[in-house]
């Protein structure tokens, strides 16, 4: 069985998690809110170095990242 609460709030930060096997979401749903709080962080992060990323792959041939 599956917390909803947590599963729901990774999709709000934009996690995709319908993808994933019943495993893998048992183990996201026990996490702790803090562990919540610490993904959501490090996707904003993620998410606003995607230019700089995307820059790298494109000049660099993607060997950082």
């Amino acid at each position: 069985m599956t917390d909803d609460h947590a599963l729901d709030r990774l999709r709000a930060a934009g996690f995709t998690v319908d993808s994933l096997t019943q495993e893998q979401l048992e183990v996201l749903s026990t996490l702790s809110p803090h562990e919540l709080d610490v993904l959501e962080d490090i996707k904003g992060r993620l998410d606003e170095a995607e230019p700089e990323v995307r820059a790298h792959s494109e000049f660099a041939g993607g060997a950082l990242f």
